[in-house]
């Protein structure tokens, strides 16, 4: 690998980490970042190493700085849980340039939430077949089966990075209770779909792999698909949410998959302050999850999937009001 120098750059200078500041505003205390070389055109923009909504707002923050107003030269961000990935052209921009230019401009990132959280919606059949390890999990965490389904299925996840295989999402904010070892010895081959546990984080197989989580559900949702316009139905920075539905369901689901008219709701909501704990927050208890009706938002998702209109099947545009949260939304669909 060579690395393109300028006349007064030395390797020892890019070796080198390269520390900046944002500025504190809006609530949101300073926060350090390291700027380290990935090579002869790529760099990486990284914050504390920790699994944590503050990183990760951090990380989007940044990625959304660069989306919004971009630097000549640079080609691609990829965000992880707590780092960004820069890739950039090194004849247009120098590495030293764009150190300089980050350290300047992140200086305006806050890592607070956005105006509008985007939710892709996934049905989930936890337990039986479709979770083997579902029993494992509620005796790790001393819950029955139904609150560790309530509780996994009450929490919106943040995407924090896509990684491993195409569309395979790591999720943050698993609550605490449901941390499980991941399996001693890893299955050779899980299926498509599947929902698992691994340690701190839960997750969700787009394609058949090998893999060492807890499984707990199957969704019947084609979730890669490089034939789309949009491969993967979610990206990084978005939220997913687990939708509970039954056996039947899910085959009746499956079918429609296959016969390429079904699609999943996507929510659009309008934040405010003080949201983005209310969301992480919404299965923290089970006794959090009722609505004003008394049902969980896992129960009223679950409830008769395939006898539903059209209009939630197929995700067309509607509105709705949260009764958790007496947001409006906006549904749409992710064509």
């Amino acid at each position: 690998m060579s690395l393109l120098l300028t006349k007064t750059s030395t390797i020892e200078q890019y070796c080198k980490h390269i520390v900046g500041t944002t500025t504190p505003r809006n609530g949101a205390p300073m926060a350090q970042f390291y700027i380290t070389i990935a090579g002869d055109s790529a760099l990486n923009v990284e914050f504390k190493q920790e699994i944590s909504p503050e990183i990760s707002g951090l990380v989007h923050s940044c990625a959304r700085m660069l989306e919004e107003h971009p630097i000549e030269g640079v080609i691609e961000c990829i965000p992880t849980i707590c780092s960004l990935m820069v890739c950039y052209n090194p004849q247009i921009i120098s590495y030293e340039a764009l150190c300089a230019c980050l350290q300047t401009r992140l200086k305006d990132i806050t890592g607070t939430a956005q105006e509008t959280r985007r939710i892709v919606e996934i049905p989930v059949c936890y337990g039986g077949e479709f979770g083997p390890d579902i029993d494992f999990v509620a005796e790790h965490a001393q819950l029955s089966v139904p609150d560790v389904i309530r509780i996994h299925a009450g929490v919106d996840y943040l995407i924090d990075m896509l990684g491993f295989m195409p569309g395979f999402a790591y999720l943050g904010g698993l609550d605490k209770r449901l941390h499980t070892p991941r399996l001693q010895s890893p299955r050779t081959c899980i299926e498509a779909g599947s929902v698992g546990i691994g340690g701190a984080q839960t997750g969700i197989y787009p394609l058949p792999s090998p893999g060492g989580w807890r499984l707990i559900g199957k969704s019947p949702v084609c979730l890669y698909d490089p034939f789309r316009d949009h491969p993967i139905l979610y990206a990084a920075g978005d939220y997913l949410r687990f939708i509970p539905i039954s056996e039947e369901d899910f085959h009746c689901i499956q079918a429609q998959v296959q016969a390429h008219t079904y699609t999943c709701n996507v929510v659009v909501e309008h934040t405010s302050a003080g949201d983005d704990e209310e969301c992480a927050e919404r299965g923290a208890g089970v006794e959090h999850d009722a609505g004003a009706d008394g049902n969980s938002d896992a129960e009223r998702g679950a409830d008769n999937m395939c006898d539903a209109p059209a209009s939630i099947l197929h995700g067309t545009n509607t509105h709705s009001t949260s009764a958790n949260t007496s947001k409006e939304r906006e549904v749409s669909t992710w064509e």
